[in-house]
């Protein structure tokens, strides 16, 4: 299929019924220039997030702080026949994901990205960075002090193209003060949410662990939503990324398996009583799904009732009510997550399309939102396309012809 024939059939989506439905994003992403690390120092810059690509483009390794990462990249079945259709599937079979993304963002020019995003119908979104990801890997306090920064001035600066754009501050996580510092001087910029991996990086605490306080307590004091992103655990550099099962079923095995760092950090901070102490911390887990909130939700119950004796700390209500009342959970395709909120009385629950990544709705998000919210209930549609992102991101003007949130 050529390019014209591409883009006609993908302007087609947004006409699907009399009007077209708007929801904001609680996942998408940006992706940050090759040369953003230029202007640091040698010393630093030889250590920062590097991709080299193989020369058969089947493998890509990623050069970070004297490690490397291989990694397997997308490319076409041999012999495989061209797609047709929407979305995903309407781009050429032959062409590699590094392809569509560029495409898709157009060089992640501001303006263009809007243009999308209102042929699509998604009014604003929460931002993750793309090599910011990498930067957890890094073992080295500097080196990682100084990459965080030339990644959030990169955002700040993409953030203040639109009030529309609400990025995602990189932390640093190796040393707690540096992390505390950061928070503090990205919310002080404009920044209303700071990405932190699903898992600390290697060989530090996991989330339950007092160490964290001191960054909980900065996130609360700044008001500074935590953004939890599925998917980015740091990875042994000996292991390829990504792959936790080979074999029969591994393709599926694998992308099921990111959903479940979300679901740990969660109950990490819950049980420890980060939310206790702070209820107004605000977390938010991108991409995860939402059905499984309420299951959480009630395990911890469980666990918290039949094991209270070996319980510490002690909270101030069940487990559930924190999860409830400042948890939040973004996911794009799933159907069962629109009945967490109808059905499961979960009520922080937010669409989100992943804009522009390969399982994201770019292509066909007007066929996704009709087929999700179509029959459903206004008032729970709403809270789902849109209230529940404005409850996070108050600043962010309402989208066109929207109500006030609910």
């Amino acid at each position: 299929m050529e390019e014209a024939e591409i883009m006609k059939e993908t302007a087609t989506v947004t006409d699907l019924t009399e009007g077209k439905i708007w929801a904001n994003s609680g996942d998408s992403h940006i992706l940050e220039p090759p040369d953003l690390f230029s202007s640091l120092p040698d010393d630093v810059k030889a250590l920062l997030p590097r991709s080299v690509k193989d020369p058969g483009g089947a493998f890509e390794t990623i050069h970070i702080d004297g490690q490397e990462f291989r990694r397997e990249l997308p490319r076409p079945a041999p012999g495989a026949p061209k797609k047709k259709g929407l979305g995903i599937n309407a781009r050429p079979v032959d062409s590699t994901e590094d392809d569509f993304l560029r495409r898709a963002l157009g060089g992640n020019d501001a303006a263009h990205r809007l243009r999308d995003l209102d042929d699509e119908g998604i009014w604003a979104e929460v931002i993750y960075p793309s090599l910011g990801i990498w930067t957890f890997n890094i073992r080295t306090p500097k080196v990682v002090r100084y990459g965080v920064r030339a990644l959030n001035e990169f955002a700040l600066d993409f953030q203040r193209s639109s009030p529309r754009f609400v990025c995602a501050a990189s932390i640093p996580l190796l040393d707690v003060d540096d992390a505390v510092a950061e928070i503090r001087r990205a919310s002080a910029q404009g920044f209303a949410a700071g990405f932190l991996p699903t898992r600390p990086p290697l060989g530090r605490p996991l989330w339950n662990d007092e160490e964290w306080d001191p960054m909980w307590a900065a996130f609360a004091e700044t008001g500074t939503v935590v953004a939890f992103h599925i998917g980015t655990e740091p990875h042994d550099p000996t292991e390829r990324t990504g792959v936790y099962y080979r074999g029969r079923g591994g393709a599926v095995l694998n992308y099921v398996e990111t959903t479940y760092g979300g679901q740990r950090a969660v109950t990490q901070l819950i049980a420890a009583g980060a939310l206790d102490r702070h209820p107004e911390l605000r977390v938010l887990v991108s991409e995860g799904g939402a059905t499984w909130g309420p299951f959480i939700a009630d395990r911890m119950n469980e666990g918290y009732r039949q094991h209270s004796a070996a319980v510490r700390p002690v909270l101030s209500r069940p487990p559930s009510e924190y999860l409830f009342d400042q948890v939040y959970a973004s996911f794009q395709h799933d159907g069962s997550a629109v009945a967490a909120h109808v059905a499961m009385g979960w009520r922080n629950v937010l669409w989100g399309s992943d804009y522009p990544h390969f399982e994201g709705t770019f292509g066909h998000t007007q066929k996704t939102l009709h087929e999700l919210f179509d029959g459903v209930d206004p008032v729970a549609s709403e809270r789902i396309r849109i209230g529940a992102f404005h409850e996070l991101f108050p600043h962010v003007p309402l989208p066109p012809a929207a109500a006030p949130a609910s």
